[in-house]
């Protein structure tokens, strides 16, 4: 009778030999061995085979089969009795419309950090997910798709998985609140885990990541073929006679297979980093350790750490050394100064800039702000869907100005939606709602809530008493101390509080005082393809404004921009402008000072010109560069459908959309794609450019400049930027005070572990080039990029020095961008990072990649050398 024989000697730790022996367990030299009979197998759910436990004759205790052990457990887990309930397995619905509910068979795998799931019809597995993707779990009616089931399935059933980036979420409902407890508070255990883990565990983790994977019989052993597939998927194009040698040379038990210990010492074989090596062999006297003073040489030479060096140097020996025995002497092994290299200590991000480091008790205008437009869109603007989900998602990653487009809905609900389009609504109390509850649990700085309003006075009133009734205390209704102010209030005094940006009757001092009896500003151009609209109905009645919804605008009054000498002359502090992007440009060009000096002392707003004709991308960094603070994102790029650039562009009629007149009308790159929209039933084209939750440049330098100070969704504007007496014009660099351009020199060495190309062919393998882009004033902009690597995504070795001249270095950001070079046709993308030139860290350092939606792709990454050269001072020249 063939068996299983199944070392233990510690935990994380198993191998397993095959014999002729009876059912037994046996303690050899402190090596624990069970042998085990072949188990029995029943059907589990949905006709999926299980493994069951089988008792060895004569012995009290049960012995678990191989598929229950967990060999690799992740680190800082223990297997729970949740987590065992998960791994069994648990049959649920899958939501994703009222009318959309199908049964699924969820099962935590052995690992404890995927998920897999699959139809209870067909039996066949159709997603799987990692933890590591998973940002947290709402208990209970949390998202509008539970919601519109709510009368159905009660909430203590029902929960929602949230995953980073775009990724939509994925709503469940469980059989029993038993169950659904059971997979919420489990799911918080891992996430908790995963979100916790030092850089060693990551490690370990990406190794049994890449072990899961390769196992394709699910043996825990490793043969040669799954070997070669594994090279594949890991971007390695490799020799068959040198993979043999790397496998043979780990198969340290001659079986022909790898295991436990095994493969890890083959992970470490394709993972050796030489340029690491050398590196850590130039530093090093006798090319073994680094002892605590050649460590401090190294920060002091090449890092350029001049502060606190020794301290930190024995901080990072103690971190990142994986042996105790060199920790305890003080030194540091190749393994542990890989890992510091590795860690958020080498990363070129500066790590005391990720927190909150800069004044927060300026004006708001000296600030840049996050913002969004369109925030209720997750889908086309065109006939996409309006949701919640969209605010809880730009909430998060720290915008602070968030724009709803309220229009009047039935019942005398008003209702949150693209006006004259076939985009879904959501009532104005739900945003609110959610509002309220998402506001300030990434950043406790101030919202400011942009209200586009076309309602009427009726639901004007009610938009006033929502506001009221739900934020409460969180509304602001006066000025922070009862005063007309001579400057904007600052984040700092402003904590906690969501600032109503809107029309509003008569001077801030009236209702202060009482109620005035001026009439509206509502000439506004609030938002390019509604200004024409928003016109007419202005003429017809200036009367058309709610005082109840007037009074809640105190600190961001929407004003018409007249020109900077008028304003200059007649606004206050606490009125904004809102620009077109196309005006804003002109402005820019024609008058870029007083543009710089405008900003210096009140808020303006900058929303796109309506829809564009080619598919260029609206960059905020242009609005940056002239000190706005309020870039809204989001644009048509190309087509207004398929997203195609236009060649011979096709206009939507002037009247179009429930009689509705355009005055930046829509393009589309044919008539079919204009036919698509006008047909009243849904079509299963691309959507359009989206805005908060677009990808692409204008993200990433969104991202790029307020990942830092904490992501709270405010960045404080260089000095020379917040005084009103500035000089300073981007056209002109030499206006800016201070000393001459730097020099960037960067030196691209290598890149680690790339990730395939989304929807590649299998076994295909990337030729990856790396580009670098400098955002800034128009005279800092650049880009530069290596040569391709022929068929290498795993370890590509560039060794190439890219140089440039930044003149307002305070301004520039800095974006790495890895593509796949195709000489037939347009480079596909791979990762990007994007950085403010002043969270740079000079020396050894290495970029991690990120995904087109912004998420983390580890363990990808860049390494690469930075220098950052100043000009001489006087005393130099």
């Amino acid at each position: 009778m063939a068996i299983g024989i199944w070392a233990w000697k510690r935990p994380g730790w198993m191998g397993r030999v095959d014999g002729e022996l009876p059912c037994a367990t046996l303690l050899v030299k402190g090596v624990c061995f069970w042998f085990v009979s072949p188990p029995s197998r029943v059907e589990g759910p949905c006709g999926i085979p299980e493994v069951r436990e089988r008792k060895v004759p004569g012995c009290s205790a049960w012995i678990p089969p191989p598929s229950v052990m967990q060999p690799m457990l992740p680190p800082g887990i223990q297997l729970t009795d949740t987590l065992e309930q998960m791994q069994q397995g648990t049959l649920m619905r899958k939501v994703k419309s009222k009318s959309w509910k199908k049964q699924r068979y969820f099962k935590l795998q052995e690992d404890c950090m995927t998920i897999w799931y699959q139809s209870k019809r067909t039996g066949k597995t159709e997603s799987a997910f990692s933890i590591s993707d998973v940002e947290t779990v709402r208990e209970g009616h949390q998202s509008e798709v539970l919601q519109s089931v709510a009368e159905e399935f009660p909430p203590e059933r029902c929960f929602t998985i949230v995953f980073y980036g775009r990724r939509g979420n994925l709503d469940l409902i469980a059989g029993s609140a038993e169950e659904a407890q059971c997979w919420v508070q489990g799911l918080r255990q891992l996430i908790e885990v995963a979100t916790t883990m030092d850089q060693r565990e990551k490690i370990d983790q990406w190794i049994r990541d890449w072990f899961q994977k390769a196992d394709k019989n699910k043996d825990g052993r490793m043969n040669f073929k799954e070997v070669q597939h594994l090279l594949k998927m890991m971007n390695v194009d490799m020799n068959e006679d040198h993979a043999l040698r790397l496998f043979q040379d780990a198969d340290k038990s001659e079986s022909g297979t790898l295991e436990g210990e095994e493969f890890v010492l083959f992970y470490k074989s394709l993972t050796q980093r030489e340029e690491v090596l050398s590196l850590f062999q130039e530093f090093s006297e006798d090319g073994k350790k680094l002892t605590l003073l050649e460590l401090v040489d190294f920060l002091r030479q090449e890092q350029l750490e001049d502060e606190g060096t020794e301290e930190l140097a024995m901080e990072l020996i103690d971190k990142y050394e994986p042996s105790e025995t060199a920790r305890a002497r003080h030194v540091l092994s190749a393994d542990g100064f890989l890992m510091y290299l590795c860690s958020p200590e080498g990363s070129i991000f500066n790590p005391q800039h990720r927190a909150l480091w800069q004044d927060m008790s300026q004006p708001l205008c000296h600030y840049f702000i996050s913002s969004s437009h369109n925030t209720y869109l997750i889908e086309d603007q065109i006939r996409g869907q309006s949701s919640i989900e969209g605010y809880i998602r730009a909430l998060k990653r720290g915008c602070r100005c968030l724009e709803v487009d309220c229009w009047d809905g039935p019942n005398g609900e008003p209702m949150v939606y693209h006006g004259h389009t076939f985009t879904s609504k959501i009532p104005f109390r739900e945003v609110v709602s959610t509002l309220g509850k998402y506001a300030f649990k990434t950043s406790d700085y101030p919202v400011i809530l942009s209200l586009e309003n076309h309602c009427s006075m009726e639901q004007q009133e009610v938009l006033a008493q929502q506001l009221k009734d739900i934020l409460g205390e969180q509304l602001l209704t006066t000025t922070i101390d009862g005063h007309v102010p001579t400057q904007l209030p600052s984040p700092e005094e402003l904590k906690h509080k969501i600032l109503l940006k809107g029309k509003k009757i008569g001077r801030l001092e009236d209702t202060l005082d009482g109620p005035g009896d001026e009439a509206p500003d509502v000439s506004d151009n609030d938002n390019g393809a509604e200004a024409e609209e928003e016109k007419r109905r202005a003429k017809k009645d200036k009367e058309s404004l709610a005082q109840a919804l007037s009074d809640c605008v105190i600190y961001c009054k929407n004003v018409p921009f007249r020109g900077f000498q008028e304003a200059r002359s007649h606004s206050r502090p606490s009125e904004i402008s809102s620009l077109s992007e196309a005006k804003a440009r002109k402005l820019i060009r024609d008058e870029g000072n007083e543009f710089v000096r405008h900003n210096a002392w009140q808020l303006t707003r900058i929303y796109p010109s309506g829809m564009r004709t080619d598919s260029s991308n609206y960059s905020p960094q242009e609005m940056w560069n002239v000190g706005c603070q309020i870039g809204m994102a989001g644009v048509q790029q190309g087509c207004g459908l398929c997203q195609m650039p236009p060649s011979t562009p096709v206009l939507m009629p002037a009247t179009t959309l429930s009689g509705a007149r355009y005055g930046d009308r829509l393009v589309f790159c044919s008539k079919q794609c204009l036919q698509a929209v006008l047909n009243p039933f849904p079509c299963h084209l691309p959507p359009v450019a989206l805005n908060f939750q677009t990808a692409g440049t204008e993200m990433d330098l969104c991202d790029g400049l307020f990942s830092q100070n904490g992501c709270c969704g405010y960045v404080l504007k260089p000095p020379f930027m917040r005084d009103e007496e500035t000089l300073f014009n981007p056209s002109d660099p030499s206006s800016r005070e201070g000393p001459g351009p730097i020099t960037l020199t960067i030196q691209v060495i290598s890149g680690q572990q790339l990730p395939k190309v989304a929807n590649s062919k299998e076994g295909a393998i990337i030729d990856p080039l790396v580009r670098v882009e400098i955002y800034g004033v128009p005279a800092d902009q650049a880009h530069q990029e290596t040569k391709y690597i022929e068929n290498n995504g795993f370890n590509p070795r560039w060794d190439e020095t890219l140089q440039f001249q930044l003149h307002v270095p305070e301004l520039a950001l800095i974006r790495f961008v890895v593509e796949d070079y195709d000489k037939t046709s347009r480079n596909d993308f791979v990762g990007q990072f994007t950085l403010a030139f002043a969270n740079i860290k000079p020396g050894y350092r290495h970029i991690h990649l990120l995904s087109k939606d912004g998420t983390s792709i580890p363990p990808s990454s860049l390494f690469v050398h930075i220098c950052i050269t100043k000009p001489p001072g006087p005393e130099q020249d």
